[in-house]
């Protein structure tokens, strides 16, 4: 017994300086949120829905007291529609009504009155209006996380990464619980907006964590890659995932699920990485005001927003233009998605390797532009199957995008800035976020005012403007004062000094000590 808990602890202690076991964590973190951030949206548009018309139905009761299901062979009072009028029958009938009617055809008009809402309400006044509801609902979790994550960047520069990836799961944990129990409209937003500080918790810390022990810009590429790669697993599995759960279990059931899981990754967060134990950098990071000036810094941010600003505008309308359009039933809202998520969980892997030696300026331009051209292509589809090219396109080209510019967001920093990463990577989030809080708000009104297919094509003309941008980050400057703060000696990793010619490293620590015994 002794034996297998020295071996655990030994586990554990090796496991804190485990970069792989870091990136482990980062993944889990990165794949729930955004499983939770994806399940809601076939199962949002179709329970409002549900609900308006549940109410709807129950009004009617209310109103027209007079209507009773009844047998065929009893029955005492029923209102007819057609004429208006009340007639009373019966077994011994002492009130006769003003005229006789077929027992059949009154049957057939009690049981409209309280049939469910049809799979394909076509012209829907309700499925109009829902455009704005639900956008704004989706919005709400990318504007809580834009505003908090100028607050979060600094905060992990002073306190380390743990203790904000531990409290994200915590705020994540209580959001999915408020999912699965909400039963309005109202709830369903403070679930959805609370969940946007958990998120803010997790993405910056995490991807900062990351950026902090993958100093080689080759392997920070990679395990962002990695990482990414759980966001995409997360987008993938979240749209079928919940769509298949609410159509034949029910509401609450893909939640709890999320909650257990949620549960599991808090218990390996706590044991290893000890997020009760703050461990502020050595140095003093860039101000977050400054790294917003730079140029460079904000063209890919404006990448990353504008791509994902796509897929943003394609979550809430979508699942209602098919709705409208197609006839489609509850399971196929979240299907429609799944090429998206397959295709994005590809470019993620693969572009993480490939980008390094195809210059990530090169993959991030390519991927805007087929962003915008397979954004275009959405509208023409017919049916379901109609929906499989444009979505995998747009999920393979933010892929491309996102894989790109995350590791050349650290590589700035690197580059031109001091190399502490909390603050980046919380304007790598808000450029993320903008995509996620203007793209559902905006392209839900947008859809209702001129039409889905119209907001397809102005997101997917802008996409295809912006990409040009993307060839001034071929070769950004190196700042001068860089070298002297890389020559630092109190500073605690091995670090990378990029300039346009060539790239030399710097040992710092146990490497260089073992330089100067040489000597």
């Amino acid at each position: 017994m002794a034996r297998g808990e020295a071996s655990l602890l030994r586990w554990l202690r090796e496991g804190r300086s485990s970069r792989r076991l870091i990136l482990l964590i980062v993944f889990i973190a990165l794949l729930l949120d955004n499983m939770l951030l994806t399940v809601v949206v076939p199962i949002i548009p179709s329970y409002l829905y549900s609900i308006k018309h549940e109410k709807n139905a129950s009004e009617i009761q209310t109103t027209k007291p007079n209507v009773v299901s009844a047998t065929m062979d009893n029955f005492q009072s029923i209102f007819s529609y057609y004429d208006n009028l009340t007639m009373v029958t019966g077994n011994e009938s002492a009130q006769p009504g003003p005229r006789e009617l077929p027992h059949t055809p009154t049957e057939q008009m009690t049981v409209n009155v309280t049939a469910p809402p049809s799979d394909c309400p076509k012209e829907d006044k309700d499925l109009l209006n829902e455009n704005v509801q639900v956008g704004l609902l989706f919005a709400s979790k990318a504007t809580v996380q834009l505003i908090t994550n100028p607050f979060i960047g600094p905060l992990t520069n002073r306190i380390g990464y743990q203790i904000p990836l531990f409290a994200g799961f915590c705020i994540m944990f209580v959001s999915t619980i408020m999912f699965a129990f909400s039963g309005s409209y109202t709830l369903l937003f403070i679930a959805r907006s609370l969940q946007g500080v958990g998120s803010s918790c997790s993405s910056v810390a995490g991807m900062g964590m990351l950026a902090s022990v993958y100093t080689d810009d080759e392997e920070r590429g990679n395990a962002m890659g990695i990482a990414l790669g759980g966001l995409a697993m997360g987008v993938l599995v979240g749209p079928p995932f919940g769509s298949v759960m609410y159509e034949f279990v029910g509401k609450s059931s893909p939640f709890l699920v999320l909650a257990a899981l949620a549960l599991l990754d808090g218990a390996v967060q706590l044991f290893v990485l000890q997020p009760s134990r703050a461990q502020a950098e050595s140095q003093k990071g860039t101000p977050l005001l400054t790294l917003l000036k730079d140029p460079y810094i904000i063209i890919a941010a404006g990448s990353i927003c504008f791509a994902n600003m796509a897929i943003a505008m394609l979550e809430p309308a979508l699942p209602i233009w098919m709705m409208e359009t197609m006839c489609s039933k509850k399971w196929q809202l979240g299907v429609a998605f799944l090429p998206a998520s397959i295709s994005y969980l590809i470019g993620t892997n693969l572009f993480g390797i490939l980008a390094h030696k195809m210059g990530r300026w090169l993959c991030a331009l390519l991927g805007m532009l087929i962003v915008g051209v397979s954004i275009l292509c959405v509208p023409f589809a017919k049916n379901i199957y109609g929906l499989i090219a444009p979505n995998f396109g747009v999920g393979f080209a933010i892929g491309m995008v996102d894989s790109s510019m995350m590791p050349i967001m650290g590589y700035l920093v690197d580059l031109r800035h001091v190399s502490v990463y909390g603050s980046v990577y919380a304007i790598a989030d808000v450029a993320f976020c903008m995509g996620f809080a203007i793209g559902p708000s905006a392209g839900g009104a947008i859809a209702k005012a001129i039409g889905f297919p119209w907001l397809m094509t102005i997101i997917g003309i802008v996409d295809i403007l912006f990409a040009p941008l993307c060839f001034f980050l071929r070769s950004p400057p190196a700042k001068e004062e860089k070298m002297a703060i890389l020559m630092d000696h109190n500073c605690p990793v091995k670090t990378k000094m990029y300039t346009q010619n060539n790239v030399q490293a710097y040992p710092i620590g146990d490497e260089e000590e073992e330089y100067e015994s040489d000597e």
